[in-house]
Parts: C-alpha cells; sequence; structure tokens
C-alpha cells in the first residue's frame, strides 16, 4: 500500500468517526455527556498513578537526549540549514504550543491553587507560593518534554529518514514495515483524534474568554449562542490563514502573537507589584526546582480530597500535553529542520518553560498580590473572568483587556491554523503541504466537536474528550522513545564502522604509499 493510498484511508476512517461522534453529539447531547463523564472517572481513578509515571519518565528520557552521545546527531543531512531563524523559530513553537491557555489560566490557576491548595490552609503566604509552584509544574519542563521527545523523533524520522511525517512512521526502528498497514493506520487514527480533541480544549476555552472579555468590554451576553457566533468568525478567519500556508500565515500570525504578548507581559510587569512579582518569582523558582520531582509523582493515596486535586489538575494536564503531542509535536518537527538534537531539545524544553513561569508569576503573582495583599476576592470570579477583573483593579484595564481579546483571537486562528495544517499532513501520508480541501474539512469538524461538547457539558466535557484520548495515545509514545533510541544508537553503530574503514583505507594507502 502507498503513502498516498494509506493516507487516503486514514482521512475517510478518521472524518467517519468524527461525523459519527458529532452527530451523537447534536442528537443526543446529554447520553453523550453522560458516557463522557463515567469513562473520565473511570480513567482518572484507574490510571492517575501510570499519567504521573510516564509524565516524569518523559522528562528524564528528554534531559538524557541532551547529555547523550546523540546530541550531535543533526535533524536532517548533514549538510541541512535551519530553515528560520531563532526568534521566529520560538516564536512559532510557542504561540502553536500554549498560547490561549496562558491567557484563560494566567491568572485563575494559581489564584485557584492559592484559595485551595493540595495541602493546608488556603489564602495564606504558603499557598501562595504553592499555587504558583504547582502552576509552574503543570506548564513547565514536564509538558515541554513530552512536546520534545514526539517533535524529536517525528523531525528525526522525516527530514533525517525521509521517512512521511507521520506518528505511525516514528515507530518504524520498532515495527518495520508494518507502519504501512493496518497497525500504522490505527496509530494515525488514534494521534488524529487525540489531536482533534486536545486542540478543541483550547478553541473552548479562547472562545468563552473572548466572550467574557467581549461582555466586559462592550456588555454583549456571555452565553453558548453568542460564543457560537464567535467560533464561526474565527473559523472563517483561521481558514483564510490556513490556506495561505505555512510559510505566511501562521509565520506572520506568530510573530504578530509574540508581540502582542510581549507588550502584554511588559505592561503588566510595569502596572503590577513589580518587585513583589520579581521576588515571588525567585522564591517560586527555588521552591520548583527543590520540590520538582516530588510533585511530579504526587498521588495522595490516603487522603482523597488531595487525590481528587491531583486528578483534576495536574493528571488532567499531563493527558492534555499528551493529547498535544501529535499536534504540537507535528509543527514543531516541521519548523526544526537543520536543528541538533542537544539545540532543539534544550531550547524546547528551557526556553518555553521560562516564559510559563514568568508568565504565570506575573499574572497569577499580581492576582495574588490583589487578594492576599489588597483584600479583593480575585478567586471568587470564573475562570475566564478573572484576567478581566484583575484588569480592572490597574491603570488602563479596557486598553488591556483590548489587547487581551485581541491576542485570544491572534492565538485562536494561529491554534486552529496550525491544527487543520497538522490535520491535514496526519491524513494525506504526510504531505508537508497538505490540499486546501482536506484543511478546511478538519476546520469545520474542529469547530463542530468544540461545539458539541461545549453543548454537552462545557469545560468538564472538553476535559473527558482530552483524558479519553490521551490514554491509547500515551502507550504509542512509549513505543517512540523506545524506538527513537534504537535508531540512534542503530547510526551510531553504522557511523562508527563507516569511521573505522575509513581509518583502514587510510592506514593501507599510507603503507602502500611508503
Amino acid at each position: 500500500m502507498d503513502k498516498g493510498e494509506n493516507g487516503s484511508r486514514v482521512f475517510k476512517i478518521s472524518v467517519g468517526i468524527a461525523a459519527v461522534f458529532v452527530l451523537i453529539g447534536i442528537l443526543m447531547p446529554n447520553r453523550l455527556g453522560w458516557a463522557m463523564e463515567q469513562a473520565q472517572g473511570f480513567i482518572l481513578n484507574s490510571f492517575g498513578w501510570f499519567y504521573q509515571l510516564v509524565a516524569t519518565f518523559f522528562l528524564f528520557f528528554a534531559l538524557f537526549m541532551v547529555f547523550s552521545k546523540y546530541g550531535k546527531i543533526k535533524l536532517g543531512k548533514a549538510d541541512s540549514k535551519p530553515e528560520y531563524n531563532r526568534p521566529t523559530w520560538f516564536a512559532m513553537l510557542f504561540s502553536a504550543g500554549m498560547g490561549i491557555g496562558l491567557l484563560f489560566y494566567g491568572v485563575s490557576e494559581p489564584i485557584a491553587h492559592f484559595s485551595a491548595p493540595p495541602q493546608g490552609e488556603g489564602s495564606t503566604e504558603q499557598s501562595a507560593i504553592a499555587g504558583l509552584r504547582y502552576t509552574w509544574l503543570h506548564w513547565g519542563l514536564h509538558a515541554w518534554a513530552i512536546y520534545a521527545i514526539v517533535a524529536l523523533a517525528l523531525a528525526y524520522q522525516k527530514f533525517r529518514k525521509d521517512a512521511p511525517g507521520l506518528m505511525s512512521a516514528t515507530l518504524y526502528p520498532v515495527l518495520g514495515e508494518k507502519v504501512k498497514g493496518p497497525i500504522g493506520q490505527t496509530v494515525d487514527i488514534v494521534a488524529v483524534f487525540a489531536t482533534l480533541f486536545g486542540v478543541t480544549a483550547s478553541l473552548g476555552l479562547g472562545t468563552q474568554q473572548i466572550n467574557a472579555g467581549l461582555e466586559y468590554l462592550i456588555g454583549i451576553p456571555n452565553n453558548f449562542t453568542v460564543q457560537m457566533i464567535i467560533m464561526g468568525i474565527i473559523t472563517v478567519l483561521f481558514i483564510i490563514s490556513a490556506n495561505t500556508g505555512i510559510s505566511k500565515g501562521i509565520k506572520y500570525l506568530s510573530n504578530t502573537n509574540m508581540t502582542l504578548a510581549a507588550i502584554l507581559f511588559i505592561t503588566m510587569l510595569i502596572l503590577g507589584p513589580t518587585v513583589f512579582l520579581l521576588n515571588t518569582f525567585t522564591t517560586t523558582l527555588g521552591s520548583y526546582v527543590q520540590n520538582l520531582v516530588t510533585m511530579g509523582l504526587r498521588l495522595s493515596p490516603f487522603d482523597e480530597a488531595e487525590a481528587a486535586w491531583t486528578r483534576g489538575w495536574t493528571v488532567f494536564y499531563w493527558a492534555w500535553w499528551i493529547s498535544w503531542t501529535p499536534f504540537v509535536g507535528m509543527f514543531i518537527a516541521r519548523v526544526s529542520k537543520g536543528r541538533t538534537i542537544r539545540e532543539f531539545t534544550v531550547a524546547v524544553l528551557l526556553v518555553p518553560t521560562l516564559v510559563c513561569a514568568l508568565w504565570f508569576t506575573i499574572f497569577g503573582g499580581t492576582g495574588i498580590y490583589l487578594e492576599l495583599i489588597g483584600g479583593l476576592s480575585v478567586s471568587s470570579q470564573s475562570l475566564e473572568t478573572a484576567l478581566f477583573y484583575v484588569f480592572q483593579q490597574l491603570p488602563f484595564g479596557v486598553i488591556l483587556s483590548i489587547l487581551t481579546v485581541a491576542l485570544i483571537t491572534t492565538f485562536f486562528v494561529t491554534s486552529a491554523d496550525s491544527a487543520t495544517f497538522v490535520l491535514g499532513m496526519m491524513t494525506t501520508g504526510g504531505k508537508l503541504n497538505p490540499p486546501n480541501r482536506v484543511k478546511i474539512t478538519w476546520g469545520v469538524i474542529l469547530v463542530a466537536c468544540t461545539a458539541v461538547l461545549m453543548a454537552s457539558g462545557g469545560l468538564s466535557a472538553l476535559q473527558t474528550a482530552i483524558i479519553v484520548s490521551a490514554l491509547p495515545l500515551t502507550f504509542i509514545v512509549l513505543v517512540m522513545c523506545y524506538g527513537l533510541v534504537k535508531a540512534l544508537n542503530k547510526e551510531i553503530k553504522e557511523f562508527s564502522v563507516e569511521k573505522t574503514d575509513k581509518e583502514t583505507k587510510e592506514k593501507t594507502r599510507k603503507i602502500k604509499a611508503s
């Protein structure tokens, strides 16, 4: 079976399953919501330990790649050069990776952990540091290690071995030619639906927060109907962007995102309690490094309340990041040709982690300061309105809110744009420039799935879809790690043999010459 036929079959099966899911959601939204709730409860209770162990393993595996003998191997041929300069590369990988989530959870997550920490009393100085520390855990090294591993395996197979840009291709060192048959198709279909549901969560969050911002700015009602209108308008925008290709639409939007985000970040740092925030960052950094492994393996088997907190936050995040790996991993791989394994892994691990840590400290720290020192009730706000509530307390709050709505919109477009591009690649046999009709099809399906899940249970339904779809993908990524090491070991051995042969020939030549 050739690459095109294989991709066509994956496309048809994936679109068919997605259409059935959307149809069930339209005809039986309550039943769908109930079924997904049951599935979520089972997976969280039965596999929470597994997610904790796997996320920690991925972090150590990524660190191993940095310091291993494989670090000098290039993601591409020996003479290949990076396609994008470093600032543009950082902007593209970052805005595709976590943009909407940073704005949605920037204030709301640290303030939630501050007021209701996993351990101890809430709304205290101790819980303020704990709130930021756990937020860093969820958005820091563990998350980006998961992305780095999948992106590394994809880039290595694509640019070093000329394999198609598919999740199934990363398993070739383990499965051989079987990846071109039903097993490989199944792997790609699992990756498609993990991507689909992972991205729908971000689109749902973005829609809710845009609606909250418009309600704050101009009094537009915050309800499901308005959110569907917002989603429809932005759908048109990201389909237009997707049709311009990666080097135009996605590149320009990514740079725009980073510019707007930088303006918002610097403004918040200046207008907020600057010295308090810098002190808090330094303190949290020490606490994060000191407790990194303990937090990443924490389950609290003797305290059900603490265990429920871990399942609802930490385990959910590990599932979310894993579900995003085909999307973010494939996108990062696509723009990382020519980097060495060491350069690639260090950059993907450290740069976004540092930015996320600074971001949550500035935004979440300002919210915590307003409640702990200023006596305001930031923690009583909903997840989507907490950011705008904080803006109300600062100078130029309206301008900040307008900037935020614009930034959420561009992040929304970039994430959806990138997702349709990657879904198109995965369902066309790994084509680097999938046809517009395929990207438009996936754009429509993305929006339809988001609408169905929001109608079936809102944020809870979005989280359930992520957790359910991520479980089978987790096993695939584990096999991918083994395959990557196996392929790299084989390359090192082949290089050693080739080097020895050359040295032997050179010695023979010199002996004959003498």
